[in-house]
Order: C-alpha cells, then structure tokens, then sequence
C-alpha cells in the first residue's frame, strides 16, 4: 500500500514540456492533459486499494469483532459505575465512617478521663492519709517525722504556686494544709515558750530540756528544734525567745552607766542536764562607766554564747538563724545606748574613738566565729561602719545642735530692743555719739551706716561664724556637715520668723523694723561668707561651698516687709484723711472739727511712725520710707482740697489754718528728716537736693496755703512768673481753683486768659 500514498509529481505527468522555468504559464492543452492523468491515475489506485481489502478481509472482520466486544465491555462498566453511585447517593458511607470514628473518640476520651481521675483521686487520698498521718504525728510526738511531712506536702500541693482552673479539691486540700501548718506553729510556739522562760522575781532566763505540751511529756528541747529546722520555721518560733533576750538580757548588758552581770547555772538531773540557768545580777560598782567598750561586748557575748550553747546547741544554722531574728535590734541597742552616746563632742578627741572602733571591730569578728552574724552579708557590720564612720556621727550631732540652738534662739526672741540702748543720733560708723555696747548694734559689711537687729539675728550671726571658724578647722567630711548646718541654721530664719510674726506684721510697730533690719543685715553678713572664710576652708569644699545665693533671698524679703509697712501707713493714714469728708463745709463749726480731728489723727499716725522709725531705720531708709508716707499725705490733702468747686471767704481762712497747723505739728519730724539729710552726706543716696525735692507735694501744700488768701492778681503774676508750676500747679488745677473762690467778673476773666495765654509758651 506505500506506493499509493507516494506524492504525484506533476514533472513527471508533463515530461515532454521545458518547466525549468517556473515562471512560464500553462496552457489549456497542458492542463487537459494533467486532469487525464489525474483520472487514470485515481482509477489505479481505488483498483489496488480493492485488491489489498480482499486479499486481507478476514484480518479486518477480526479486527471489527474486537472493537464490538470493546465497546460492550465499556457499556457494561458504564452500567456497572452507575449502580455504584446510585447506591452511595441512596446511602452515604462517609457519614457512618466519621460517626463511627467520633464515637471511637468519645469513649477512648471518656476513658482516659476516668484513669486520669483514677489517678487523681488516689493522689488526692494518698494526701489526704499523710495530712492525717502527720496530725496523728504531732499528737504522738513524732515532731520530726511530722515536720518532714508537712514541708514534703507543701511541695506536692504547690504551696505559693496555685494556678487558675485547678480542681476545687485542690483548695481544700491547701486549707487543710494550712490549718495543720498553723496548728504546727503553734505547737512549736507553745514548746519554745516553755522551753525558755523569764523568772521576774529571781531575774532568771531559766531554759529547759525536757518539754511538756498539751499532754506530750519529755519532748527534747534539741528534738523540737530540729523538727523546727526542718520546718523552716525556725524565725516564727524564736521570735518570743528572742524578745525575751533582748529585753531582760541585752539590753540591761548594754545600759551605759548602770549595766547588769550575769552569772550562769546548769542543773544536773539523773538523766543529764535538766535545765540551764542565765542569772541578771545588778552591778557592784555602778559609777563603773567604760568608756572604752569592752565590758559591754564582753557581757553582750556572754549571753550570745549562753543561746548557742544551751538553745542552739552549736549548731551553726540555729544561731544564724536566731542572728538573723535579734542582731538588727541587738546593734540598734548598742548604737543608742552605747555607741552614740560616747560620739565626741570635740574634734581633738576623735583620735580616742578609735580605741572604741577596734573593741567594736574584735566583738563583730567574735559574733561571726559563732556564725551569729554572716561572714559575707555587709549589713550586719552595722557597728563597725557606725563607729569608723564617727565623724559624720560627729558633724550630724554638731549639726542637730547648731539647728536646735538657732531654732530655740528664733522661737524664743521677744523683738525688743536690749535695755541700754540709746537712740541718740543717727547710727553711723566712726561716729562717737551712737555707739553702742549692744550685741544688737551691728555693723553693715557694705554700708558706711549701722542698724539695730533682733537678738535672734545677732545670735544666729554669731553662731555661723562660730561653725564657719570650726569648718576651716575640721576634715574633709566634718566641714561638708558644718557648711550644710550654717546654710540650714541661715535659712531658718527665713522659716520661722514670718509665721511667728504673722500678726505683728500687719500693724505699725517696731517688730516689722527690726525684722526689716534682720534681713538686711544677714543679706550684707552672707555676701561677706565667702569672702571672709574661703580661703580656709578645705579644698574639697572650696569649690561647693557657695552663700551668696541665699542672700537675694533676704534682700528680697526686707524690701517686702518695710513696703508693707508703708504700704500700712499709707493705709491707715487715706483712712484717718477719709473722716474730714473732703474738707468740704470747713467754715461750718461741725465740719471744721471733723477736718481738724482728722489732721489730729494723721499726724499722730506720722509722730507714731516718726518714733518707731526713726531710731531704728538707717538714715537712709528712714529719709526715703519717709518722704513717701508724707508724699501720699500731702498730695491726698492738697488733691482734696484743689477739688472743692465753691469755696466762701471764711471757708479759704479754715482751710489756711487747717494746713498751717498740720505743718506746725510736722515740724519736728521734719525737722529729723533733715537731720538725716546732713549725717548720710556719705551715703549711697544724693542728699544735696532739698527737703522739697524729695517730697514734692510738700511745696505745693505749703503754696496753696498762702493761696488760699492770696489775691487773684497776685495769684495770675505767680503763675506768670512760673513760681506756682515749679511748685507743682497745672493750669486746669489753677483756673479751677480761682474759679472756686473768686467770684465771676471782668477781672477773672481776664486773669484767667492771661493764664492760659502763659500756658501757651
């Protein structure tokens, strides 16, 4: 059959023609004669294809059958699938399978869950029978066996470490437990309190061996504190003991001055020591004092070594035990009693402490020998770091007693002025007529003036220059003490005198003047600090030590205090000034009381002042506080009386005498106001301008008393002139006062013009 299916080369049906050429057309000759032997070519090929089906037509009906027999298998497998799904869909297998397996689960669940309650039950009536078994233990004495018990039980309850979620018989059990574990402490309290007892009336510590409690006869002493030890419970059950000690043993050993001797005793019974005896004897010789220390530790380590003997029995883990429970109180006792009180109360004898720092160290080196105190724990060397330490111990006691003698100096002044005080001249330097004998007297470091100050600012003056001469005297660590005791004991001051004096501020009195004085003085005093003493002080120091800081602090504050008093002054002063109504109506008999009696009070609010003030304040202050006080007084009076709109002839007379008689009462104490003038000729304030200068309103009110009974044209040529602008008049203030006496008319007018004409140039 190959050669049927070969390619048709057209070159071969037209071999007779020249195709070399491709390009060269057909003709329809050439094309006939291709289609004819096309035909009889398709004609001998269907002739070979019938032949080659004949002579092989029994391999093709084999062939036919197979794939018949093909196809019907593939029918019956196709039939065979369809039941198959029509049987899963009628009833789902995969259903029952995962039923079955949840079910396999559930019961292999269910079984696990009994063994695990199985076991759990007989782990909870194991621990049941051994809580039992233990609190059977106890009653039968077997306190080891018990005590061994109950720790083993905390760890298998998890004692401490409970969890959320865990079975309620859990917490029962732990309730049990609980209760057995404080049934046992106070057991073993019981037994500790019959073991070592205190005798009052023998002064005995009297320690037993052989215990009996609660109907358990012949405990062992050593057997109880085992079974303690075991317990872990060593700390609660020593703690009575141990209270007992320390009272009626340490602390009578460590009394400085009048100590106690102890004398010990053991009692033979015929089964072995029955009993040991601590005897507290009263000292022979009480005006024995040491000094040193040495009897003190002595007795100290009598009694320790008296506790591990005969109660801890050696053993190094009970006296550690017990150390821990006492030697915190025990070396608070000897530091109390002993230790602080022998602290030197002078730096030349803190060389003879160290005799006190070895004792103490050689008694720390005995109590660790016994293991009472740890060998590693720095803690409990609380002694030795107390007495090497003695000269902070030292400086703290200066410095409490620096503070405490400059708080009772502050508490306990009066403010008053000392008894031979004399206020005769002002309080210069170098000026014969005020000295003064008087600690109170002070000199101001930069000011050519003095003052007088408090007793309590005196004294706390004195007592920093005192600590200061001791700082550049004293150690490194000494010094750093004394500087913070002087700035502490400085700013006491500052603490306490403002709330003790509170209500005496609020008045007009020589306290807020002193207190005014104190504070500048101890500003001008701390300035001078560190001039004064640095360059003594130790070097560690010099650089920290630093006053100037709190000296604007009081600078401050005497400003606030000697403005309040003005502020005082001036108050009461517009309060008297109030009572004359304006100076209105003064022709009027009534009125012109009130008016005068209102003078008469202000005045006598100045003269208050005057004297309080005057004695006390330098002269400068004292010029200036003054000239303000009189300021606001004349310039209140003259403003009232510039405001009256109608004034009668009689009314101006009133008001002339008014202010004529004010200043006649004034005049001594300006009079001293120009004495202060003349003795601060050196001082940091000008004092060449004139009294009037200083107190404007004072020309003034002096001006518009010859005003007021001056004529108009006189008054026009004054303004003219520029005298009465010079004395503080505006223009308004004029022609409102000209047109409040005289009457309206032609020359008013033209008075007034001329005025405002003056005014323009």
């Amino acid at each position: 059959m190959d050669p049927l299916f070969d390619r048709i080369n057209v070159r071969d049906l037209l071999s007779g023609h020249d195709l070399s050429d491709p390009s060269t057309p057909l003709s329809a000759p050439d094309l006939r004669l291709i289609i004819s032997r096309l035909e009889s070519h398709s004609l001998h090929i269907k002739s070979k294809v019938r032949s080659y089906l004949l002579s092989h037509r029994e391999d093709f009906a084999s062939l036919f059958s197979q794939c018949n027999d093909a196809v019907f298998k593939t029918n019956e497998i196709s039939d065979n699938v369809s039941g198959i799904l029509s049987l899963i869909s009628d009833r789902p297998i995969d259903v029952e399978i995962r039923k079955l397996v949840d079910e396999i689960g559930r019961t292999t669940k269910e079984a696990r869950e009994k063994r695990e309650m199985l076991g759990l039950l007989k782990i909870i009536v194991g621990i049941c029978e051994r809580l039992e078994g233990a609190r059977s233990a106890f009653s039968d004495g077997r306190l080891r066996f018990a005590a061994e018990e109950v720790k083993e039980l905390k760890k298998a309850l998890r004692i401490g470490d409970e969890e959320e979620g865990e079975p309620i018989v859990y917490g029962l059990l732990r309730k049990q437990w609980a209760d057995l574990f404080d049934e046992m402490q106070d057991l073993f309290s019981k037994f500790m309190e019959n073991a070592v007892r205190f005798e009052q009336d023998s002064r005995t510590i009297r320690v037993k061996y052989k215990l009996c409690v609660d109907k358990m006869d012949g405990i062992e002493l050593h057997t109880v504190m085992e079974a303690m030890d075991v317990a872990g419970i060593l700390d609660y059950s020593l703690a009575k003991a141990a209270d007992l000690i320390i009272k009626h043993a340490i602390t009578p050993a460590v009394s400085y001055g009048s100590p106690a001797m102890f004398a010990e005793d053991v009692n033979q019974g015929s089964k072995g020591i029955s009993e040991t005896v601590l005897k507290i004897l009263p000292s022979q010789d009480c005006k024995i004092v040491d000094v040193d220390g040495d009897a003190i530790y002595a007795r100290v380590i009598q009694v320790i070594k008296f506790i591990f003997k005969h109660i801890c029995f050696e053993n190094g883990s009970w006296i550690r035990s017990f150390g821990r429970l006492t030697w915190p109180r025990i070396s608070d006792i000897i530091i109390s009693k002993f230790l602080s009180k022998v602290v030197p109360e002078d730096a030349s004898k803190l060389v003879d402490f160290q005799k006190i720092v070895k004792c103490t160290s050689e008694f720390e080196f005995s109590l660790k020998e016994m293991m009472f105190i740890s060998a590693s724990d720095g803690k409990d060397y609380r002694l030795s770091s107390f007495s090497e330490n003695v000269e902070v111990h030292f400086a703290f006691r200066k410095k409490t007693e620096i503070l405490g003698k400059a708080r009772n100096s502050l508490l306990q002044c009066d403010f008053s002025l000392p008894q031979d005080y004399t206020s005769k001249g002002p309080l210069l330097k170098n000026d014969g007529m005020a000295i003064n004998s008087s600690n109170q007297v002070v000199d101001l470091i930069f000011s050519s003036e003095r003052c007088v100050v408090s007793k309590a600012a005196s004294q706390l003056m004195e007592l920093v220059h005192q600590t200061l001469q001791d700082v550049c005297l004293s150690s490194a660590r000494v010094a750093l003490e004394f500087y913070h005791a002087v700035r502490d004991a400085i700013l006491l001051y500052e603490a306490v005198i403002p709330v003790k004096l509170e209500r005496q501020l609020d008045g007009i009195n020589q306290v807020a003047i002193l207190m005014y004085n104190d504070c500048l003085f101890l500003s001008q005093e701390i300035l001078g600090l560190a001039f004064e003493y640095r360059t003594d002080f130790p070097d560690s120091i010099k650089e920290h030590a630093v006053f100037a800081d709190m000296a604007p602090r009081f600078h401050l504050m005497a400003e606030e205090i000697l403005q309040r008093q003005i502020r005082i002054v001036i108050f009461n002063l517009r309060e008297a000034i109030d009572g004359a109504d304006g100076f209105q109506n003064t022709h009027q008999m009534q009125q012109f009381e009130s008016a005068k009696f209102s003078i008469d009070q202000a005045v006598f609010i100045l003269e208050k002042v005057h004297i309080i003030w005057e004695p006390l304040l330098r002269p400068s202050t004292y010029k200036r506080s003054m000239c303000m006080v009189l300021e606001s007084v004349f310039s209140r009076i003259t403003k009232d009386i510039l405001l009256l709109d109608d004034l009668a002839a009689e009314e101006t007379l009133q008001l002339q005498r008014l202010i004529h008689m004010m200043l006649d009462n004034l005049s001594s104490l300006l009079k001293s106001l120009i004495s202060a003038f003349d003795s601060n000729a050196k001082s940091e304030e000008d004092t060449s301008r004139p009294i009037d200068d200083l107190i404007p309103s004072l020309r003034k009110i002096r001006k518009l008393g010859e005003l007021l009974d001056m004529p108009l044209k006189s008054i026009t040529s004054a303004w003219e002139s520029g005298e009465l602008m010079s004395c503080g008049f505006t223009i308004l203030e004029l022609k409102d006062f000209i047109r409040a006496i005289f009457a309206d008319s032609t020359l008013r007018k033209e008075c007034i013009w001329r005025i405002e004409n003056v005014s323009l140039y």
